[in-house]
């Protein structure tokens, strides 16, 4: 596994926004960005296929077994 894959989180948004990029209940790839962690946001690939920062808030991180890992990596990358 990549070095990349391995620092590669998963989260839930747990608030969505009217009218947003964020869709309630979906599990969102989250990029490393120690950044935008002090500012108490994820960089999260939304909706939009783009990455944009959310307030962390919005988010609860997935612990996921290495086999739901891989196949949430091949999903987003396929």
């Amino acid at each position: 596994m990549h070095t990349a894959e391995t620092n590669m989180q998963f989260a839930i948004c747990i608030e969505g926004e009217e009218n947003g990029d964020l869709e309630v209940w979906k599990v969102y790839r989250v990029l490393p960005d120690s950044k935008a962690e002090k500012l108490g946001c994820l960089r999260v690939i939304d909706e939009s296929g783009k990455d944009y920062l959310y307030p962390q808030s919005r988010f609860a991180f997935l612990e996921l077994p290495e086999a739901a890992r891989k196949s949430l990596l091949a999903a987003v990358e396929g």
